[in-house]
């Protein structure tokens, strides 16, 4: 994957959303596309029905995180409590298990809620290690997506208003007219994604021929164009915060970009928010989570397909096979950190992120974990995506997990010397390697060799 670009000199780059809603999608159509929860209506046929037909992606949805949530609200087990202000929010997190730290205020108009969303009522994210949350001030439904072990990324609106009973209504067309690999047109796959544009205060996108994807590669300084970012990051230049009227305004970047702040206060009425921060350490996370993420989805779809059309018992076609290696490779590079974007300057947040996360992951007997961050050069300590132990990883079929844990036992024990892996020192492969071999039992039979 080559690394984003953007010419400053056309003011073109910066980010905006998360896997929630779309950039095109009008907010008064969110209500015709509900359906009961985890169904697709026949009639509602999406590309994937057709190209993609084992994976019934507009079958129930009920492998993920909020459909389980589903189930014990509608077993009693647990009940979402409606506050003034911010409706469910609060206990929708508690009960998703997502920490309010994770903040990510995003101004650009972007998901279902465009009418409301800009620089002074930001859009607020939160997330986990598969789920995402967001909120609009004043709006009366919220936007939220999971990975779906069985069918990726999965999406919902959840009507913010006191009410009996609560129900997450799935999402497919809407959200998918803008979160899928190639927008409906064929041959892409659902996805969450980050987005980089200019916008002026109203949230409204400045230019139209700059806006970016961005991914781990992506350069510090094209990212977070229309998002707040909080945290500091020394001499290292971002697009966030960054608050116009006109386009004429960017000629000047250096002059508005706003980094190295430790609140938004005075940015903006920071109050109806659950904290004052969007920190920049849970960005960074965020985005390698969707980087990955997205190749994990289509690793999933391409091989069920492929094996779904193989003779009953036999091998896949040489064809098929060469196809599949291409997938599964660009997953392993993203997993193994290639080409991701290197920092120059020391990162650091200060909304409590860093300690909520780190504190998650499995460790080996020495204490060493994969979601220990760096922050210095690069995002982890040790750079094998803490993803591996996802349960959508873990879903996909053997066939593409024994091919990614021999790739990882190949680069690991310096079998594989390829260039594209000389990031990794030798310290930091058998540092990797112990770690894997004692947290994922799944790998240990291949780092023998």
């Amino acid at each position: 994957m080559p690394r984003s670009r953007l010419p400053v000199v056309a003011a073109l780059a910066a980010l905006s959303l998360l896997a929630l809603g779309g950039l095109t999608v009008r907010a008064a159509e969110s209500a015709a596309d509900a359906t009961p929860f985890g169904v697709r209506p026949p009639s509602a046929k999406l590309p994937y029905d057709t190209e993609y037909p084992v994976m019934g992606y507009s079958g129930p949805a009920t492998n993920n995180p909020i459909a389980r949530l589903q189930g014990r609200l509608d077993k009693g087990e647990v009940k979402l409590e409606f506050h003034p202000g911010r409706g469910y929010l609060d206990s929708l997190l508690q009960a998703l298990d997502i920490d309010p730290s994770s903040q990510a205020l995003v101004y650009s108009k972007t998901s279902l809620q465009v009418g409301s969303i800009r620089a002074a009522t930001p859009r607020a994210i939160y997330f986990n290690e598969d789920t995402y949350v967001a909120w609009v001030q004043g709006s009366d439904q919220m936007e939220l997506s999971a990975m779906d072990t069985s069918l990726g990324q999965v999406f919902y609106i959840l009507r913010n208003q006191d009410a009996p009973a609560v129900r997450f209504d799935r999402q497919n067309a809407n959200c998918l007219s803008c979160h899928d690999t190639y927008s409906l047109t064929g041959g892409g796959v659902p996805r969450f994604q980050l987005m980089s544009s200019y916008v002026d205060v109203g949230g409204e996108q400045l230019t139209h021929e700059g806006s970016i994807l961005v991914t781990d590669q992506t350069e510090l300084r094209y990212r977070w164009g229309g998002w707040y970012v909080t945290g500091h990051h020394g001499s290292q230049v971002h697009l966030g915060n960054i608050q116009v009227h006109n386009v004429q305004e960017l000629v000047h970047l250096d002059q508005v970009r706003r980094g190295n702040l430790d609140t938004l206060d005075g940015l903006f009425d920071t109050k109806p928010y659950l904290t004052n921060k969007s920190d920049i350490v849970a960005q960074l996370v965020l985005l390698h989570q969707v980087t990955v993420d997205e190749l994990i989805t289509r690793v999933n779809f391409e091989v069920r397909t492929a094996q779904s059309k193989a003779p009953k018992g036999g091998a896949l076609p040489a064809a098929a096979q060469k196809s599949l290696k291409e997938y599964m490779d660009a997953l392993v590079d993203a997993m193994l950190f290639v080409d991701a974007a290197p920092y120059t300057d020391t990162i650091t947040g200060n909304s409590g992120f860093d300690k909520w996360f780190q504190a998650r992951g499995p460790r080996d007997p020495a204490g060493r974990s994969l979601r220990e961050l760096d922050l210095h050069t690069r995002l982890f300590r040790y750079p094998l995506s803490f993803l591996v132990y996802s349960p959508a990883f873990d879903a996909l079929p053997k066939y593409a997990t024994d091919y990614i844990y021999r790739r990882f036992a190949d680069v690991l024990s310096g079998k594989d010397q390829d260039k594209r892996y000389a990031h990794l020192s030798d310290e930091d492969r058998k540092a990797i390697l112990v770690i894997l071999e004692a947290t994922k039992p799944a790998f240990a039979r291949f780092a023998g060799g």
